[in-house]
């Protein structure tokens, strides 16, 4: 019985770089003020602890493969619900995210959406929200398999760094931050998408409503040129997946973003 529970003991040791391979959002940073976010050990306190990242089901750090990129996992991660509190924030606020790790190998692009939820982020119905690309950075130099904001990503302490669109109005959005990482995307459903998301309250007197968005079941599709992608050959070049950046935007330091 010890020699079972021994070798019980050690397979599941070998199983623990899978689960801490990847990585998830541990909190926000905005404007200087730090803000938990959801862990997913979480779900066994009673009561929950209030905290502006959705709850989502990522005790492994898992992914979200092309095959699910049509379902509601896609939106804020696995089987993700509201948060149940907001982060404060103000147009032109600085907003920082801090991932608890990222690996090397794990190269990709990372993607900053907001969503009005148009009432309370808290109740909304996720299915319905629709999301406005505001930022966006992948590829900067070099092939197989490069240089990519990623690797900026790990320089920062596994934290990445975006801007609220400047003049946005007030009222509640669901913040969408998300990696995708490539590293097995040379075949068909090999990329990985990492979805978190954070209800905003945005306060102030901004005058820029967004309008029109997209689902986020509707961002991707498994043959999408920046989703099937081989990263260890020699590129030239790379097309960030999802819709567009906002049109009134400009390129920032390897990123698009709105307007200041």
């Amino acid at each position: 019985m010890a020699a079972l529970l021994t070798s019980f003991l050690l397979a599941l040791a070998s199983l623990a770089p899978l689960v801490s391979a990847h990585g998830h959002v541990t909190g926000i940073v905005v404007d200087g003020k730090w803000s938990s976010g959801w862990n997913g050990e979480m779900k066994y306190q009673n009561p929950l602890p209030q905290v502006a990242g959705w709850q989502a089901d990522v005790l492994d750090n898992g992914f979200i493969a092309p095959a699910a990129f049509a379902s509601a996992d896609i939106i804020c991660h696995k089987t993700a619900k509201n948060a149940n509190a907001y982060v404060s924030a103000k147009p032109g606020s600085k907003i920082t995210l801090q991932w608890n790790t990222w690996p090397t190998s794990h190269k990709g692009p990372i993607l900053d959406y907001l969503a009005p939820c148009n009432g309370d982020c808290l109740t909304v119905d996720k299915t319905k929200l629709l999301f406005t690309k505001f930022a966006e950075g992948a590829w900067k130099s070099g092939a197989d398999p490069g240089l990519w904001v990623t690797d900026d990503l790990i320089k920062s302490n596994n934290s990445w760094t975006t801007t609220l669109p400047a003049d946005l109005a007030p009222g509640n959005y669901v913040l969408r931050h998300e990696i995708i990482a490539l590293h097995a995307a040379g075949q068909s459903g090999g990329a990985q998408a990492y979805p978190q998301c954070f209800s905003v309250k945005v306060e102030g007197s901004g005058s820029k409503a967004l309008s029109g968005g997209t689902p986020a079941t509707s961002f991707y599709k498994a043959s999408d040129p920046g989703i099937l992608f081989n990263l260890y050959s020699q590129f030239s070049g790379y097309t960030i997946p999802g819709p567009p950046v906002a049109k009134f935007a400009k390129a920032k330091r390897h990123a698009r973003e709105w307007m200041q």
